[in-house]
């Protein structure tokens, strides 16, 4: 979407973020895993993701650096290790702009 800031035609590029939530290895109670957040094709580039667990964010995780794609929209992938456990949450939630948006983690368990 493209919306027109002044009189002089500066135009500002907006797309939403694509948002895939997975783990590294298949989700299996009790063991030890990585989980990912990767967030892509989103201009402009303010943007946080938070993992979280239960609702409460996860210690310890980690960032990539901001990086862009063809069209100058950015991506982004957040991790952190975790063992899932039997009636846990696991989800990705993204601000972007002013909007925010959760995405839980499906085990296939």
């Amino acid at each position: 979407m493209y919306i027109r800031m002044n009189s002089t035609q500066t135009l500002l590029f907006l797309a939403d973020p694509k948002v895939q939530v997975y783990s590294r290895n298949p989700g299996e109670y009790g063991k030890k895993n990585v989980l990912i957040c990767y967030v892509s094709g989103f201009h402009p580039p303010d943007i946080t993701i938070e993992l979280l667990r239960n609702g409460v964010e996860i210690p310890g995780s980690h960032q990539t650096d901001l990086a862009f794609e063809q069209g100058w929209q950015f991506h982004l992938t957040k991790y952190a290790d975790f063992t899932p456990q039997t009636g846990e949450e696991y989800s990705c939630r993204v601000r972007h702009m002013t909007n925010t948006k959760s995405y839980t983690w499906e085990p296939d368990m």
